[in-house]
């Protein structure tokens, strides 16, 4: 056992690099090692990478510089880099070459490894650099250190198939495997019998779910069966893809008690050539489609969605096609990025890459409209009652407390004790484009 042995994990990118760190975290204190909040504290120190963008990878190198001075005053430190960055070959190259500091470097595929290496390289004093290429199968089930107590991430698949021709994922996470349903079911009701009272569903393309399996059984019937569990008060689900979210998805959440009636929808782009140069599946018109089904069957709703601007080939006009579909669906809000280039992918291969200052451009005009589209959408809450899950303390005022409504809007409110993870009744008299605040009529 490691007693007294104290450890830090710094994690990048999406929500299922979250809950890996959970599962390390789980991995880490089953062999006796206790969390800590100070960096020179730490006798191991984790690093969940992400690999989708280029200012991700850049932020890992900077910090795994800056960890240099702490090895030097603790020799015993061991340092481990794992997540979707090192299963790309450059980095991990970089890291053996550059960062000699790094005691160990670890995929997404063999995660479940960590406590085997951890030992080998305290008992042989030895440097370990093992990234499995392939995927065998679902990761075995791990044990977890939630940070929450009422809510909880749910993998229920691994892995894409979808190549869209801008992004790493695929190379990194594998091919898509599913999860069986009675695996995720006996998960969720343990999860509730723990305190939790929301999941979140968790897969690079949950509407694709169980098409691996062979089976006559999609993701709507695992949410169906899902909304039936006793004590679970919320389903949330993410990342969906346009191109199989379907109308039985749409009914089985109209006709549910318990899932969010808030549904991320990345479009991309709004132009049909840059779509199909992007290799996402669908048209603007197929995306139309969709939204206009929600509307109707869900039509208390907030619908988000991630945009990429500077896209290989974008033309203005193009680009003016974004902005038209941005207007015509009126997001509650938009995660909008500059596109960049991941070696290994098509799009990086392509000749008429978009220069920088335009991308900036593009980004600024994008998120001006949509800036504006959110605080519409948000003023129509004004004196709305809304049901919020209490998360705890707002991270900017420790006098308030910050939560969640079904459709995923962050409302702020005065603190109250006695009421985290409770589900309350907010009253809202103020909205900005990205927040909202109230006061509490019930608890």
């Amino acid at each position: 056992m490691n007693k007294n042995k104290y450890y830090f994990i710094i994690t990048y990118g999406c929500q299922m690099n979250e809950h890996d760190s959970e599962k390390v975290a789980g991995m880490l204190e089953e062999m006796g090692y206790k969390p800590t909040t100070e960096l020179k504290k730490a006798d191991f120190i984790f690093l969940n990478t992400c690999t989708v963008r280029k200012n991700a990878e850049l932020k890992v190198y900077g910090k795994i510089g800056s960890l240099k001075q702490l090895k030097r005053k603790n020799p015993d430190l061991v340092i481990a880099v794992g997540g979707c960055m090192m299963q790309v070959s450059e980095p991990v190259d970089k890291i053996k070459k550059k960062f000699p500091q790094v005691d160990l470097v670890i995929g997404t595929h063999n995660l479940h490894k960590l406590p085997e290496l951890l030992n080998q390289i305290k008992n042989n004093d030895q440097r370990i650099i093992t990234v499995w290429d392939q995927e065998k199968g679902i990761i075995p089930d791990l044990p977890s250190v939630r940070q929450s107590k009422f809510k909880a991430w749910v993998t229920i698949m691994q892995g894409c198939d979808n190549y869209c021709s801008y992004c790493i994922v695929p190379y990194v996470r594998g091919r898509e495997r599913s999860r069986l349903k009675k695996e995720i079911i006996t998960e969720v009701k343990n999860l509730v019998a723990d305190g939790v009272v929301e999941i979140t569903l968790l897969g690079q393309n949950v509407n694709s779910y169980a098409h691996d399996l062979n089976q006559n059984y999609g993701f709507a019937d695992l949410l169906k069966e899902l909304d039936q569990i006793k004590g679970l008060k919320r389903i949330r689900y993410m990342t969906s893809h346009p191109r199989d979210f379907d109308l039985s998805t749409i009914k089985t959440i109209e006709e549910s008690e318990k899932i969010c009636e808030h549904f991320h929808l990345p479009i991309q782009s709004g132009s049909n050539k840059v779509l199909e140069m992007m290799n996402r599946g669908y048209s603007k018109e197929d995306y139309l489609k969709i939204i206009n089904l929600i509307n109707k069957y869900v039509p208390y709703n907030s619908i988000t969605t991630d945009i990429i601007v500077g896209f290989p080939g974008e033309s203005e006009q193009d680009f003016a096609e974004t902005l038209d579909l941005v207007k015509e669906v009126m997001f509650d809000m938009a995660f909008t990025f500059k596109y960049s280039k991941r070696s290994g992918t098509p799009a990086a291969k392509k000749d008429n890459q978009i220069p920088e200052d335009i991308k900036d451009k593009r980004l600024q005009q994008l998120m001006k409209i949509q800036n504006k589209i959110s605080l519409k959408k948000n003023q129509k809450l004004l004196n709305k009652t809304l049901k919020v899950l209490v998360e705890g303390e707002s991270k900017n005022n420790p006098e308030t407390f910050m939560g969640r409504s079904r459709t995923n809007k962050l409302v702020i409110f005065p603190k109250n004790e006695g009421i985290t993870g409770k589900i309350i009744k907010v009253k809202i008299d103020k909205a900005q484009s990205w927040t909202l605040y109230g006061k509490i009529i019930q608890t």
